[in-house]
């Protein structure tokens, strides 16, 4: 059995394919062979169609993977952490320690 190398195939073409999975004129076999595609692999993106269409005519989903972030306590905490390394440094430069300071 000969193994081709992996295909990345176009989002255009992945709609396509999906849109004649959806219309169901022809079985997942024949369009499998139309397009050279596995039949899983169809119905997978069927799926993702079908998932994704609802934000085609409603609000898009959230994306949930932005944190929310607080600019004010990130100033602080830079603020308290350059005051920790200045007084360490200090610290160190005053018992003898000469590679206290770079």
């Amino acid at each position: 059995m000969v193994r081709r190398p992996r295909r990345n195939h176009a989002p255009a073409f992945k709609a396509k394919v999906a849109l004649a999975a959806i219309k169901g004129e022809k079985t997942l076999a024949e369009l499998a062979q139309q397009f050279d595609v596995h039949p899983n692999q169809i119905t997978a993106w069927r799926a993702q169609l079908l998932e994704g269409a609802t934000g085609v005519f409603g609000d898009p989903a959230p994306n949930d993977n932005t944190p929310a972030v607080d600019i004010k306590e990130l100033h602080a905490k830079i603020g308290q952490l350059t005051l920790e390394r200045d007084f360490l440094s200090d610290a160190l430069g005053k018992a003898g320690v000469p590679s206290a300071k770079r």
